[in-house]
């Protein structure tokens, strides 16, 4: 469900991922059509059912809608509602793994975070 999916995960959450992760970068705003369900299977590999799996999550979830004969269309408000959603699923899952790893490692957490990458 996260943007920052483990390659682990299912792979309709992995294509959620990519697919959020675009959306937050503004590759997709919002009226932008999404790619087809087939064309998304054939650039990641994929079964369409997939793909159809992690779509359907992004219109159950209100980030995008359908227009029937159409195609699939980013909501307005879908990027900041993700971006509310990505930062809330990182501080309740993801971060206290990764502070119990820092800790395990014996990192230094101030140092690591003025780091540059």
């Amino acid at each position: 469900m996260t943007a920052l999916s483990s390659d682990d995960s299912p792979v309709y959450i992995r294509l959620r991922g990519t697919i959020s992760a675009a959306i937050l970068r503004g590759e997709f705003r919002a009226g932008d059509q999404l790619p087809s369900v087939r064309a998304l299977a054939a650039e990641h590999g994929a079964n369409p059912l997939t793909v159809a799996k992690a779509y359907q999550s992004f219109q159950d979830d209100g980030y995008v809608e359908v227009r029937r004969g159409v195609g699939m269309f980013v909501l307005p408000g879908a990027a900041e509602k993700l971006r509310i959603a990505e930062r809330d699923s990182f501080v309740k899952t993801q971060w206290p793994r990764i502070r119990a790893h820092i800790a395990l490692l014996g990192l230094d957490a101030e140092e690591l975070l003025g780091e540059r990458v």
